[in-house]
């Protein structure tokens, strides 16, 4: 599969937390960097998503906002 997003993360899945409707998917990469996705439980359930899978975080963003109290 291709796909047109040029911020792609490969990283092994560390931890997994279901909840009614969706589930937390946590990664760490290769460089050491965790990342947690939020995906719905029946995308989980469609990629196999196990801890130890290897798998990709996608980044696609149109901004991002950085502030400070």
């Amino acid at each position: 599969m291709q796909i047109s997003a040029r911020n792609q993360l490969k990283g092994k899945v560390t931890a997994i937390n279901e909840g009614p409707g969706m589930t937390a998917v946590t990664l760490q990469t290769a460089g050491g960097e965790e990342i947690t996705a939020v995906i719905t439980r029946s995308s989980a359930d469609r990629l196999q998503i196990s801890v130890g899978k290897e798998v990709y975080a996608v980044v696609k963003a149109t901004d991002i906002m950085i502030m400070t109290d």
